[in-house]
């Protein structure tokens, strides 16, 4: 798949951004990552809400050799052949595939920003408190 046809394929859907990625394109809307086009195929980003209606069509999730073992990457679904000829459908999915990408960054934010504060944190030198003399009082 190259830049162009992936352009004409998501006319439907709207703007994408296409970046080079891996062996073939990240596909991302409003900044946010949610389709892969890649030699083995298109995937969609999928998430609970999403992943019967891939595997009501069948579809498999994303899978990569290593050396030593086969990787699924549950997250990202091949997107059904039948789809490549009705822009519309696909555009219905790759909505649905935008809205599991942005599910999956606001699962992801509350952590970060956990971590940028306790970063934050172990950075601010700690102030010392100023020892004042105690002043006794004679009763007279």
């Amino acid at each position: 798949m190259d830049r162009d046809f992936l352009i004409d394929l998501f006319a439907d859907f709207g703007p994408v951004t296409i970046r080079k990625m891996f062996s073939g394109f990240g596909i991302s809307a409003d900044g946010t990552n949610f389709a892969l086009a890649l030699r083995a195929g298109l995937y969609f980003r999928a998430d609970e809400q999403s992943i019967p209606q891939f595997e009501a069509e069948g579809s498999k999730p994303f899978q990569y050799q290593t050396r030593a073992k086969t990787v699924t990457v549950n997250s990202y679904w091949q997107l059904p052949a039948r789809l490549f000829d009705d822009s519309e459908e696909l555009a219905d999915w790759a909505k649905a595939a935008l809205a599991a990408a942005q599910r999956a960054a606001l699962r992801k934010r509350p952590k970060a920003r956990r971590a940028a504060a306790k970063k934050v944190a172990a950075k601010k030198p700690v102030a010392k408190k100023k020892k004042t003399a105690k002043r006794g009082r004679s009763s007279s």
